[in-house]
Formats: C-alpha cells, sequence, structure tokens
C-alpha cells in the first residue's frame, strides 16, 4: 500500500510529512511526500515559514502521481492560495481516498495558513475531502462561526459538510468522566465515539489521527470503524511521547503489538494478489499469526470474521482478535508443536491446479485422509488437531503446505505455513492464480 503526505516539513518531526512517514511506517505501509513549505520549528517555539515554489510544488506532485500507484491521500499544511490551486488541479480528478487536516496553528504557537488563503482553502480544498477532521478551534475558523448552544457541533459540521466535504469529523470534545469524543458527521447518519482522555500538551497528535483514519479507510474499513481505530491510535501515541527536546512531549507511534501490524499489513497485501478470489474457499479464508511459544489458540491472532468472497473481490470482515480463529489457528498450533519456528498460515480452496503449482514449486506438502478420521475424534469436534498431527508425523522439515480432500459434508482445504505472514504471502504468490 502506498500513501501519500501533502503537507509541510516540520525539522523536529514532530508532526508535519515527517509524523505522517513515522505513522504509515508504523502500518507496515509505504509513506511518499509532497513537501508544501518548510518550517523553522522545535519543541518549544515555533520560528520561520517559506512556502515551496510553484513549480517545484507541481514536479513534485507530477513525479509522485506518475511513478507510484497511490491508494490514498492525506492533505495538511496548504499555508497559501498558490499552492491550494497546483493541488487542486493535480487532484480534483483523482478517484481515492483523501482525508484533509486542516492545520491552522501549530501546537508551538506558529500560524499554518495566510488568513486570506482560508477562503480558497473552503473552495478548493474542502471539495476534495473524502474526510475531513478539524479540531473544535479548526472547525470555527472554518465556518467563522463560535460553538456555542445555538451553533452545536452538529450544526458546524454540516456548514462544513456543504462546503463539499463528503465526511466530516470534529474532534476534541471533551465529556464527563474524563472522555475525549469525536463528532462524525456522515452522508446520512451523525454519531459520537468516545475515548479516554490524557491531559498532555503534545506536538503530533492530530497528524497521528488523521494518517491512521486514512489508513483504515484504504485498508477498507468503515469509517465508524476507522475512526475508532484512528482514536485508539492516536490515544496510544500521546500515552508513549517523549521528551525529546527541552519543550513538550513529541507523540510516539509505537504500536503495541508488532504482530498485529505485520498481520494486517499482509492482509492488505493479500486482498491485492491478482484474481485471490479464486482461492477463497466456501467456507470464507482466515489468515493467523502466532505468539511466541503458543499455548493454545488464544496465542494466535486471527480475523474474528473471515476474508470473504464478494463476486470478484475479496473482503476483509472483522477485527485481528487473539483467539479470532478456531480451525486454521488449530492447524498453526499443531504445527508450531513439533517445527517452533512456524508462526503463520492460511487455508485456501483446494483445486487441482493449484496442487500442481505447489508440487512445481517444490514445496514441502503433507495430507491427511478425513475418511480415516476415528468417530471419537469426529465426536469431539478435533478433526483439525487429528488431520495435522497425522499429516506430519512423519515429517523431518516443516510443512509448506497441508491439504486434505474433504470428506462427507466437509469442504476440501489447503493450509499454508510460513515463518511470518510476509513469508506466507511470498509463497502464496507463487501459487495463485
Amino acid at each position: 500500500m502506498n500513501l501519500l503526505s501533502i503537507g509541510g516539513s516540520d525539522p523536529s518531526s514532530g508532526a508535519g510529512i515527517q509524523s505522517d512517514v513515522k505513522s504509515f511506517s508504523e502500518f507496515g505501509v509505504y509513506g511518499v511526500t509532497v513537501i508544501t513549505a518548510i518550517t523553522g520549528q522545535n519543541t518549544s517555539s515555533f520560528g520561520m515559514i517559506e512556502p515551496v515554489s510553484k513549480k517545484i510544488l507541481k514536479n513534485q506532485m507530477e513525479s509522485i502521481l506518475s511513478d507510484f500507484k497511490i491508494e490514498g491521500i492525506k492533505i495538511g499544511m496548504v499555508f497559501n492560495s498558490e499552492i491550494i490551486k497546483i493541488i487542486y488541479q493535480q487532484l480534483k480528478n483523482i478517484k481515492i481516498p483523501i482525508v484533509v487536516d486542516p492545520v491552522i496553528k501549530s501546537t508551538t504557537g506558529g500560524l499554518l495558513i495566510e488568513k486570506e488563503a482560508i477562503k480558497d482553502f473552503q473552495k478548493y480544498i474542502i471539495p476534495l475531502a473524502t474526510i475531513i477532521t478539524p479540531n473544535k478551534f479548526e472547525a470555527e475558523i472554518l465556518t467563522k462561526t463560535k460553538i456555542n448552544s445555538k451553533n452545536t457541533i452538529k450544526k458546524i459540521a454540516k456548514n462544513i459538510q456543504k462546503m463539499g466535504a463528503k465526511n466530516v469529523v470534529i474532534t476534541g470534545i471533551e465529556e464527563k468522566n474524563n472522555k475525549i469524543a469525536d463528532f462524525v458527521l456522515e452522508k446520512n447518519t451523525e454519531y459520537q465515539i468516545s475515548g479516554n482522555k490524557i491531559s498532555l500538551t503534545n506536538h503530533g497528535s492530530g497528524c497521528n489521527y488523521s494518517s491512521a483514519i486514512l489508513f483504515y479507510i484504504v485498508s477498507g474499513k468503515t469509517i465508524r470503524e476507522a475512526v475508532k481505530l484512528a482514536k485508539e491510535f492516536t490515544f496510544n501515541s500521546i500515552k508513549n511521547a517523549k521528551q525529546v527536546g527541552k519543550g513538550i512531549k513529541i507523540t510516539e507511534n509505537k504500536s503495541k503489538d508488532k504482530i498485529n501490524s505485520e498481520l494486517s499489513q499482509s492482509i492488505n497485501e493479500f486482498v491485492k494478489i491478482k484474481n485471490i478470489y479464486k482461492n477463497i474457499p466456501e467456507c470464507q479464508t482466515n489468515f493467523v499469526y502466532s505468539k511466541l511459544k503458543p499455548k493454545s489458540t488464544k496465542d494466535i491472532l486471527g480475523l474474528s470474521g473471515r476474508i470473504v468472497k464478494a463476486g470478484k473481490e475479496v473482503i476483509v470482515a472483522g477485527d485481528l482478535t487473539y483467539g479470532g480463529s478456531k480451525h486454521v489457528a488449530t492447524a498453526l498450533l499443531e504445527v508450531n508443536k513439533k517445527f517452533p519456528k512456524i508462526y503463520s498460515a492460511i487455508n485456501l480452496k483446494y483445486k487441482n491446479s493449484t496442487i500442481a503449482k505447489i508440487k512445481k514449486a517444490k514445496f514441502s506438502v503433507s495430507s491427511y485422509d478425513r475418511t480415516q478420521e476415528p468417530k471419537n475424534v469426529k465426536n469431539k469436534g478435533s478433526t483439525v488437531k487429528w488431520g495435522i498431527k497425522n499429516a506430519i508425523k512423519k515429517s523431518n522439515m516443516p510443512p509448506d503446505i497441508i491439504f486434505h480432500k474433504g470428506g462427507f459434508g466437509k469442504e476440501p482445504m489447503i493450509i499454508l505455513f510460513g515463518e511470518s505472514p510476509k513469508k506466507v504471502i511470498k509463497k502464496l504468490v507463487k501459487i495463485s492464480d
């Protein structure tokens, strides 16, 4: 996945494009950038702003868009009307998710957009937005309206939506019990998503939030899911904020779970493999990744739903959860007991053409016959455990593939194993249609 950040350069790497690249890397995706302005700032104070020339801005945009398959764009600091109009001209016909983070003022005090450019921001940038993510202060500036009992958050959000943004998320609504909420206005619905509040002045949380929303939207999440997950990601980044300079703390995009990050990235790669829908079985697909030395399926991360086929498309349904998979996780657990270097697995549709490709690729292959399954095993519902144990009983090397040809009322299946999700994907590419 390639994501583009358009915005200002922050030499402290607390915010701006540097922060976005850190967030994209945390999600395991490739971040490219277009710089609109150079700022001089640190954790204590804000110095100068120097916008880039029209010529180099246009050249950056054309260079990136002509070379990379960009799947999502975040627009941050734009500074002046010239920059705004060039961005608009380059993006007006692009049909991919665009998240607009209307940065107006730096945490360290600098104004990040010229006052006379706000009108052009409203006219040209806001209509590009799949989602726009102003905080309360930015929402008031954009609408020239103070939020109060008469001019409610909902009314302000609707005013921004009328400017052309498809969806509006206004952040930083303080609630009781140390909670903070985001108000979300979609086309036909509105709601608030609450989360815990950390009373800490920081540099970078707004960038973390909008970058995370972009990633989750491009990954196929709904807006509600994307906002919820981005809120959790941002909370974690504030919680892990570090005192790297002499002033305010800089948020740290430190994932709680590297296993989750790598599996998520590999699932994104999986759904983009050409014709991969042909490899989804009737019972659908799960992709799993284990902790070190797993003791049960609760130590194995998998989808609470499945990767499902919808025509020629595949859709990821559900969230990554430990214990989210039963059958594929059980198969992995049994293989890991004998071959401790194997930590990931995915199930695929059984096809003779796939078996032929597996043999051609010279993969290590084992199988078991479900018709030989003892009645007591079947009654206990431990078919997978029995089958995998039998398949690898005489094996001296880790299996790449274990398959069975089905049984009465049971679909035949292929399970592909690897040391990590990335290695599973690498093997899968060799045998997919």
